[in-house]
């Protein structure tokens, strides 16, 4: 696929920054377009339609501005249609639309007035009516089944979009359908159209058209159907068919309860409009007459209607001053634009060397070419809409793959205006239940393998869904909830590859097909973990293990603390070759604090084990995802603010440019029984490196439970940190590596190395290693290169190491509001009043008054209530807030606790 953007580039003056918060956004559903993606709760329609009607990949289609169908892509139904309002507004991407940083999200409802729908059961079937489940126990979780229809019954295909109206495409049983919803308007009365195109097939179709829930009579005449409804039996649900031809459908009324349409076997194309009306039975006649006077068909074109978005729009980005080795260019997004659309970036992907697509939270797909370079003339067009959480793109072969809660979507420009006018289903047989919090998370492409690999998350249990709660943290979900799965390159195969994780994101190292995978700080997560993933194994939630075997939780290549990256991002492996010092590399993304990790891995003789370190580059916006770029190898970063990030922007894509300058950073680890071993991308001053003073170590153990995230503990099990001492500290003959003797070294979750060195041309080097211990092999074939090395040091006694302490600061306010931004609470907590983009509630004028829980008690906020939010914090939870606080046990010492109070006590004033 190529794109050519073209226009008048000197009459429209570029937009050189975006600022979110001085824009206004027109709604989130946009009128014109002829569809939107979401899930759907439609158990409470009315009490005359199915009450067991819940649908996870719906399909909304816009008849006019206030008649509305949803399509179950899942069943190919028509799971109910309606009149007046469109939707509650609930969805994630909807309350935080204008919003930003709102996360109260619920299953959508309907916001009009339902006229009909049908139950959970096929919308069609071959040989008899079907009014019953039957999907596979494979499908079944928790007494629910999600996940599409076996293909050898039915497949949907994929939606077109023609102007303003959607013509769907599905296959029931080897015979394509097409179908185009409708609307016809006549007086009082309101028919739900759907013209059909319907292939030959050799047994009787039916079409699950309407149920009608305690029908109380039904009749038949003059080729219309229809059941009794209401107190009084006055109205009816009718359905009626114009036939284009001589197929000889009919309607038929079963059991007083469903509206079926039967369609007797054909070798050639029928075609027929079926009519859907709900009024009084006396005026069924004009319900016949209004039928029987519609004249719409699926159109012979069906991509030859205009086009949505005929604008381009263009920006300028803003290169950062060359004063590091890595710096971070801004790419300006087309912010404001001619439809005053939210652009907030999730994920992209290179169509060409010049040309990036990239996915928003909206549901928008873009286009922007003039990416690369010195980022003057940027070009962006729209290119797709109505998506449903497009969490990640991928090009292969020159076509556009979009992962979101559909499943895989393929998108076509058929007729080559520079949209989207097919919106192909790819690959729909991963499950995805209709949870807020169940993300379809991330998607890369294995070109080693040809095929996909995704990411789902687990069904969080923080807002109300449809699957019942199952453990702390989780409701049930789905059977594919909370594992990575690889889908074949023709999208006809899945294969469940990892399981038991919380909201993972992924990388893949392109040369190798190494997989690795971060997860989300929760219940059963005790922090952010980094995984090198190995088919079949387990990762450590028990709510999505999906199997039967109480397996063993595999341990990370590494964990990070929550003060280091409190909510982690993806991964990328720089394999551009032209990022300097860190090609080669693994480098993490975090979204909570927001900037980039370097992944340093250390890989032993009996498995692999690391540990990360900060590139220090200021990025203002949450980093989720990045691709590195064709022509330059330099790596672009996208990200929108929502959850619980210290960044202050909406939403941005950044380029991690390197300019030449020196590296100062550490490049490798190395972790044995005699110490430890870290190399730079610099020489260290020998005589800095060698002062065991200039270096600070500690170690702690998580405890993985049903408590959001954990404390800190020693290796005794009791709460806290252990320090160890650095014996002595020996440079290599080139002062590139150091070799730090620390005694007692053992399998531990987390150790921690913050340094304070200079490099050979005074650059000051202050940073940190956050990295777990897996394996404590001998590094003795290693320590010729640090000449003379004292291994006797390491004979010390350890109830004397244990006797190690460090004096504690005073107790000041000054200390606490130290703590207050260095532990991680200024994340999720305002000093202030502020609330936008915080987990937690503010802290101005909290002290001394009375809160009201979620549970209905009121508390007053004093040192006792406080203390207790510190060490136990999921007890009690201010009303209209989760229980995503971990817990500070073993991470704050007593007097660090005191000093955050006090603080805190100060903010009243």
């Amino acid at each position: 696929m190529t794109l050519a953007l073209s226009g008048c580039r000197e009459r429209i003056p570029p937009i050189t920054e975006n600022d979110f918060y001085s824009e206004t956004f027109n709604p989130f559903v946009e009128p014109g377009f002829p569809f939107l993606s979401t899930y759907l709760d439609a158990r409470q329609a009315g009490k005359d339609l199915p009450d067991d009607n819940v649908v996870s990949r719906g399909l909304i289609i816009n008849l006019d501005d206030s008649a509305f169908m949803c399509f179950d892509r899942d069943l190919l139904r028509w799971s109910v249609a309606w009149t007046g309002g469109r939707l509650t507004e609930s969805m994630l991407p909807d309350v935080s639309y204008h919003d930003f940083f709102n996360k109260l999200s619920h299953v959508p409802e309907i916001a009009g007035d339902p006229i009909f729908g049908t139950g959970m059961y096929p919308g069609w079937s071959l040989s008899q009516p079907l009014h019953q489940e039957i999907r596979p126990a494979t499908q079944e979780k928790e007494g629910a089944h999600w996940g599409p229809l076996p293909t050898e019954f039915g497949r949907w295909e994929g939606v077109y979009v023609h102007g303003e109206r959607a013509i769907l495409t599905y296959r029931i049983a080897g015979t394509s359908i097409a179908e185009l919803p409708g609307i016809v308007r006549q007086g009082p009365h309101t028919l739900f159209t759907r013209a059909l195109e319907v292939d030959g097939s050799s047994d009787t179709l039916f079409m699950n058209t309407a149920e009608v829930r305690g029908g109380a009579a039904s009749g038949s005449a003059g080729g219309i159907g229809y059941i009794h409804v209401g107190d009084g039996s006055d109205s009816v649900i009718a359905v009626g068919i114009r036939d284009f031809g001589k197929s000889g459908a009919t309607v038929r009324v079963l059991d007083d309860r469903y509206l079926t349409v039967a369609l007797p076997p054909s070798a050639d194309l029928r075609k027929i409009q079926v009519a859907v009306w709900r009024g009084p039975l006396g005026r069924l006649d004009e319900f016949r007459s209004i039928m029987r006077s519609a004249d719409e068909e699926v159109p012979a074109c069906k991509t030859c209607g205009e086009g949505h978005w005929p604008e381009e729009v263009y920006t300028r980005g803003a290169i950062a001053p060359d004063t590091a080795a890595f710096v971070a260019d801004v790419l300006t997004l087309p912010v404001p634009n001619p439809w005053k659309r939210n652009v907030r970036v999730v994920d992209m992907a290179f169509l060409d060397k010049e040309t990036i697509v990239v996915s928003t939270f909206e549901g928008d797909i873009w286009l922007a070419s003039g990416i690369t370079g010195d980022l003057r003339n940027m070009t962006w067009k729209r290119f797709a809409a109505g998506l449903y959480e497009p969490m990640s793109v991928e090009v292969h072969d020159g076509q556009i793959y979009i992962f979101g809660k559909e499943g895989i979507i393929r998108l076509h420009d058929l007729n080559g205006d520079g949209e989207a006018d097919y919106y192909e289903n790819f690959c729909d047989l991963m499950q995805v239940p209709p949870e807020s919090y169940a993300w379809a998370a991330d998607m890369v492409f294995d070109e080693r393998n040809d095929s996909f690999i995704i990411a789902l998350g687990g069904a969080v249990n923080a807002r109300p869904g449809i699957t019942r709660p199952v453990t702390e943290g989780f409701r049930a979900g789905s059977n594919h909830s909370g594992t990575l799965m690889r889908i074949a390159a023709d999208g006809k195969r899945v294969e469940v590859i990892a399981t038991g994780f919380r909201m993972p994101f992924l990388g893949l190292n392109p040369r190798t097909g190494a997989i690795t995978a971060t997860d989300q700080q929760g219940n059963f997560v005790s922090s952010t973990p980094i995984y090198a993933i190995e088919n079949g194994r387990f990762y450590g939630v028990p709510a999505t293990s999906q199997r039967n075997d109480d397996p063993a939780a595999e341990r990370p290549l590494t964990w990070i603390p929550h003060r280091v990256d409190r909510s982690a991002g993806g991964q990328v492996w720089m394999t551009g070759g032209k990022m300097g010092p860190l090609d080669d590399a693994l480098v993490h993304f975090s979204f909570g604090k927001p900037g980039l990790f370097r992944v340093l891995i250390d890989s032993t003789a009996t498995g692999v084990q690391g540990g990360v370190t900060p590139i220090p580059t200021t990025f203002f916006t949450p980093i989720l995802k990045g691709v590195i770029g064709p022509i330059d190898g330099q790596l672009y970063m996208s990200g929108f603010n929502l959850l619980g990030s210290s960044a202050a922007g909406v939403s941005a894509i950044q380029r991690l440019r390197y300019t030449g300058k020196p590296s100062y950073l550490p490049n490798g680890l190395k972790i044995g029984e005699e110490g430890i071993i870290v190399s730079f991308d610099h020489a260290l001053d020998p005589v800095e490196a060698a002062d065991p003073e200039n270096y600070r170590i500690k170690r702690w153990n998580y405890q993985q439970t049903g408590k959001y995230g954990s404390g800190h503990y020693k290796l005794d099990g009791t709460p806290g940190e252990e320090i160890l001492p650095v014996l002595a500290a020996y440079p290599s003959a080139d002062s590139k590596q150091v070799l730090l003797l620390v005694p007692d070294m053992k399998v531990t979750d987390q150790m921690e190395i913050v340094y304070s060195l200079k490099a050979t041309d005074g650059q000051s080097l202050d940073n940190g290693i956050w990295f777990s211990v897996n394996y404590v092999p001998n590094l003795s074939s290693q320590l010729g290169r640090f000449g003379p090395v004292d291994l006797g040091k390491l004979d010390i006694d350890m109830a004397e190491l244990a006797s190690i302490v460090t004096s504690e600061a005073p107790i000041t306010r000054e200390r606490g509001n130290q703590l207050f931004h260095t532990v991680g609470c200024v994340g999720c907590h305002s000093p202030g009043t502020e609330t936008a983009g915080k987990y937690g509630p503010p802290f101005k004028g909290m002290y001394g008054t009375l809160r009201e829980m979620n549970d209905g008690k009121r508390i007053l906020a004093d040192d006792v209530y406080l203390q207790e939010s510190i060490l136990n914090p999921g007890k009690h939870v201010v009303k209209g807030y989760e229980a995503e606080m971990p817990t500070y046990e073993g991470v704050l010492s007593d007097a660090d606790i005191e000093a955050i109070l006090l603080y805190i006590l100060y903010l009243k004033y």
